[in-house]
This record gives C-alpha cells, sequence and structure tokens, in this order.
C-alpha cells in the first residue's frame, strides 16, 4: 500500500515536471510557471500593466512571460524596443496567428495580419491610398474640417454648461474614418454608427479581458459556449453591415474615379484579376473594419485625454490660445501646415499623446525567425509584447517622465522638438499605417475648438481621476467639462 502511494505521488510530481513550461536555452529570464497555465496566475488578467512593471524591475527590460503553455517575451525601455522593432525590423514584423482576435477577423485583416508579401502589398495600397487622399479636392483636411463643424454645432448646445465629450469624440472619429473609407458621414444616431460602436466597444473590452486570455492560453475551451463567443458574433454583424456598403459601391462606383479607400480598393482589384493575388473582396471588407477600430478609438481616446488634461490646466489651455490667436490671425481655419509655426501647441499634442498612452502594449509581434536581441535568443514564432508604457515614461528619457508637461518636447528656446523615445504609434516595420491621419486630425481638432472655446473643470466635479480605464486601449475615465464661448478674435 505505502509502496502503491509512494509510486502514484513519484507519477504526478513526474506528470508535473513534464506540462511545467521551461525556458528554452538563453531565453529571456522570467518568473517560474506553473503547468497548463504558466504565469497567468501571477499577473491581473484585468489589467496586467502594473505586473509588467513589476517583472521589469525583477528580470530586466527583455523578460519571458508563460501566458499558458506558450512562451512570450516581454520588451520594456527604448534601447531593447529600439534594438528589436527597428535594428531588427523584419525579424520581429511577425504577427502571432493563433489568439482569438485573429479568429475573430479570420485572418482577413492587414493589422493583425502576419508579415508575408500579401501583408506588405495591402500596406504599400494603404499608405499610397490615404496619402492621396490628403491633396486634391475633398481633401482630408476638408474631411476633418467638416466633422469638425459637428463638434462645434454639439458644443455651442452646451455652452454654458458642463458636457460629458466621450460620445461626441467617438462619434467624429469615427465620421472621419468613416468618409475616408466610404465616402459617407452619418448622423450620430444612425444605426449603422451606433451598431458598430457598439460592438467595437464590446469586442475590445473582450480582447482584452480574462476571457481572451484564456481563449488565447488554452485551446481546449475554444469550443465551449463561453463569453468570447460573443465576439465572433458581433464581428458577423459588422461584417454584414460592411458588405451591404461594399454592395452598394459596386452598384454606384465609377472605374479609375475613385470617391473613397473602398473604391480604391476595388480599382486596385480590377488590375490584379490573375491568380495568387492577395487582394480579395472578402479581405476588403475585414482591411476596412481594421482600419475603422484602428482609426476609430485611438483618436477619440487622445482626444478625451487631451481636453480631461487641459480643462485641468487652465495656464497650459490659456497658452494654447495666445499662440493659435497670433498665428490664425485674419485666417478662417486652420491647416495643418500651421503646426510649424505653433511649437507649444504642437507640444501640448504631443504630450497628451504620451500621458495617454492609448495603446500601452501596442499590436502583439511574432519573429518570423530565429533571432536574438539584447544578447538572448529567441526563437521563431515567440509572441514579443512591446510595452510601450514603459518608453513614453521612462526615466532619463524625459525632462518631466511624470505627470502632465509639455516641455518634454520644447527646447531651451522654446522651440518644438519630438525626443527619441516618443513612440506612440509604435516603431519600426509596422508603425501604424494612419499615424499621418491621426496627427492631422489631433492639430486640426484641438487648435479649432481652443480657437472658439474655453474649457474648464466643473466647480462641483470634485478632484479629476488621471487614471485611465484599461482595455485594448487605455480609456480616460468618464468626466464632464464645462464649456464656454471665447471673445472673437
Amino acid at each position: 500500500m505505502f509502496a502503491s502511494i509512494v509510486l502514484l505521488w513519484i507519477c504526478v510530481i513526474f506528470i508535473i515536471f513534464q506540462l511545467k513550461s521551461r525556458r528554452p536555452k538563453n531565453f529571456p529570464p522570467g518568473p517560474p510557471t506553473l503547468p497548463i497555465v504558466g504565469n497567468l496566475l501571477h499577473m491581473s488578467l484585468e489589467n496586467p500593466l502594473k505586473d509588467f512593471e513589476r517583472f521589469r524591475k525583477s528580470y530586466g527590460d527583455v523578460y519571458s512571460l508563460y501566458l499558458g503553455p506558450k512562451p512570450s517575451v516581454v520588451l520594456s525601455g527604448m534601447e531593447a524596443m529600439r534594438a528589436a522593432l527597428v535594428t531588427k525590423a523584419i525579424d520581429f514584423a511577425g504577427r502571432p496567428q493563433d489568439l482569438l482576435v485573429n479568429d475573430v477577423t479570420k485572418n482577413q485583416g492587414v493589422i493583425l495580419a502576419d508579415y508575408s508579401s500579401g501583408w506588405k502589398e495591402h500596406r504599400r495600397f494603404a499608405l499610397m491610398t490615404l496619402r492621396n487622399f490628403g491633396m486634391g479636392k475633398n481633401s482630408m483636411e476638408d474631411r476633418i474640417h467638416g466633422e469638425i463643424q459637428y463638434i462645434i454645432k454639439t458644443l455651442d448646445k452646451s455652452v454654458g454648461k458642463s458636457f460629458s465629450p466621450q460620445v461626441m469624440f467617438h462619434n467624429a472619429a469615427s465620421n472621419i474614418i468613416c468618409q475616408v473609407l466610404f465616402g459617407t458621414r452619418f448622423k450620430y444616431h444612425d444605426d449603422f454608427i451606433k451598431t458598430i460602436i457598439r460592438c467595437f466597444t464590446e469586442n475590445a473590452k473582450i480582447a482584452n479581458g480574462p476571457w481572451s486570455m484564456l481563449y488565447d492560453s488554452i485551446p481546449m475551451i475554444r469550443s465551449l459556449p463561453l463569453p468570447f463567443n460573443k465576439a465572433f458574433k458581433n464581428a458577423e454583424t459588422c461584417e454584414n453591415l460592411v458588405k451591404e456598403m461594399l454592395a452598394e459601391h459596386k452598384r454606384t462606383r465609377v472605374p479609375e474615379d475613385p470617391r473613397d479607400f473602398v473604391d480604391c480598393y476595388l480599382d486596385e482589384l480590377d488590375k490584379r484579376v490573375e491568380d495568387g493575388s492577395s487582394f480579395s473582396e472578402d479581405r476588403l471588407v475585414m482591411y476596412a473594419l481594421d482600419i475603422y477600430f484602428a482609426g476609430t478609438d485611438t483618436t477619440s481616446n487622445t482626444l478625451l485625454t487631451g481636453f480631461l488634461y487641459l480643462s485641468t490646466h487652465p495656464h497650459i489651455q490659456e497658452r494654447c490660445q495666445q499662440e493659435i490667436d497670433s498665428v490664425l490671425e485674419g485666417k478662417d481655419r486652420a491647416t495643418f501646415d500651421d503646426r510649424h509655426n505653433m511649437p507649444f501647441m504642437q507640444a501640448v499634442i504631443h504630450e497628451v499623446q504620451r500621458v495617454a498612452n492609448t495603446v500601452p502594449l501596442s499590436v502583439f509581434h511574432c519573429t518570423t525567425k530565429d533571432t536574438e536581441v539584447m544578447g538572448y535568443s529567441i526563437p521563431k514564432g515567440t509572441l514579443i509584447i512591446p510595452n510601450l508604457g514603459s518608453v513614453l515614461n521612462q526615466e532619463g528619457q524625459w525632462k518631466h517622465p511624470h505627470g502632465f508637461h509639455p516641455e518634454n518636447f520644447l527646447n531651451d528656446k522654446g522651440e518644438f522638438v519630438k525626443p527619441e523615445a516618443f513612440m506612440p504609434f509604435s516603431a519600426g516595420s509596422r508603425i501604424c499605417v494612419g499615424e499621418s491621419l491621426a496627427r492631422m486630425e489631433l492639430f486640426l481638432i484641438m487648435v479649432t475648438l481652443l480657437r472658439k472655446f474655453k474649457f474648464s473643470w466643473p466647480e462641483d466635479a470634485g478632484e479629476p481621476d488621471y487614471n485611465p480605464v484599461y482595455g485594448v486601449t487605455l480609456t480616460p475615465q468618464p468626466y464632464s467639462m464645462k464649456v464656454q464661448l471665447r471673445a472673437a478674435q
């Protein structure tokens, strides 16, 4: 009997030892792992950002975690980030292909697409098309200014009152990208925009919540009727809406005379009739949804962060307005080129992006080959987590790494400078394809609104809470601000 018990325990220990995740040779160090779950129990599934910083203090700027049985490597600090994403950009340009977000998008998008010739073709197409929309009639500036008029109408109704800007900024960012993609803006109560926003909001919560992490880490549960199934239903709803838009475009388009991004893609599809082309109508649907989500949530949350800080830092707001009034005197509206004459406004906008840290863990990367970084060996197919927040508030890289200080982007002469550690759009070959559009939106919207309105923190609102809500993107806590008209300039 005793021998049987001892034998049983030996078998149990052997099985546990076999199940225990083992780090490959010369792999980055990390916390001890547990069988099957790896390090999942060592961190908060609701918000792991503080855990990532805790591990960094213990194991350095390059360390490993096991999210379930699979190893991943976390990059922290500017030196490690640039060594991987810039110096060895191609080695780290892949995307993991066995996650919930990939299955939900059917691997048809471009943001989550793995490094391949098809991905490169679609990225080049997006960059070229978005650049072309910046020129000519109905340019990107015109589209943005058109939407700003609806923001102004909304704010005009709230003059003298407290106003919660969350829905307004989200709808505005959504409509700007909808005009780029579909050539259409939607009324803020339109079913299309309400449904799309609802589905994306729900999926964003799922994607960075505990059920997504469990889906990614434990494949055996994927067929069970668990909460992550809601993400698949939401994605199907959005796909059907875009397919209706696509069908309408095909009925009304004039080839070689594109109205929007979808028309440009259909023109390109006409040219690529040969077998094996990576361009297809199915891919266009998810491609459009990819760009829509990337162009909506990040911009709206950055604007929300910006006006939270401007309303609670009146001296900074006043200095912005003085500069805006001086540069735009006699002009009907701001242009993107005006930024070159507004160093302080530029500094404020960049500082907003730094403290917003909107996509704190970037989009996960994956190694495309066996490689190395900072002396560690990283096998092909390893999940890479770039901790962008560790760079945006890194000691030694910023004059004032904590708090809100536009001086981080000004030199001793008051000129605008952009430190190397500024990488809210990530870095390397996977840098955000919509960076130029986002920068234009932030500048034109913030300058135009600050020229017309004064924003302040309501007297009865209590202390502002600058701690964001964690998700795929960091979202400011809901807040209200008081809106007042400025004297005509």
